[in-house]
């Protein structure tokens, strides 16, 4: 049984018949514009285009990241290496955290730390100074030239963890 429906389209299932409108994918109207291969292979062409821009701008983001985490791992691997240097020094006291340590160079080569700074030899210290640094609770070393920004970044991350 066929008919009419309420649109002026065949509802019917039957073979041979048309297909409602409402439910086909492309216009079927012989009024319609014709759907062309051509403009369908041209918007595959710009859909693959514009997916190829954003994967290659996804791809770019990620190498960036592989860059600045692989320079992040070199920076560590030598702070490490440092401290460890550091922690090798000649220490005739016992370091605790928090300290200020001052690393001489003795006439015999090794190296030493003192709680006297070059200022305290009233700037004429008995061996060369290799510099001074900090202890930390971690038993990392800060370098006295970085001691405020790692303070600084101590507090901020303090007050992230506060809320």
């Amino acid at each position: 049984m066929s008919g009419l429906g309420g649109d002026g389209e065949r509802d019917g299932g039957e073979p041979g018949e048309e297909i409602p409108q409402r439910t086909a994918a492309h216009p079927l109207s012989r009024l319609s514009a014709p759907i062309a291969l051509v403009d369908m292979a041209r918007e595959i062409e710009q859909a693959d285009s514009v997916l190829t821009a954003a994967v290659g701008s996804e791809l770019e983001a990620i190498a960036r990241q592989v860059r600045a985490l692989k320079q992040q791992a070199a920076e560590a691997l030598e702070r490490a290496r440092r401290d460890a240097e550091l922690h090798r020094a000649v220490c005739r006291f016992r370091k605790r955290a928090g300290q200020v340590y001052h690393l001489y160079r003795g006439d015999d080569g090794r190296d030493y730390f003192s709680l006297l700074s070059p200022d305290d030899w009233n700037g004429a210290p008995p061996h060369d100074h290799l510099g001074g640094y900090r202890l930390e609770a971690d038993m990392r070393w800060t370098p006295l030239g970085q001691v405020v920004d790692r303070d600084r970044e101590r507090a901020a991350v303090g007050h992230l963890l506060e809320g």
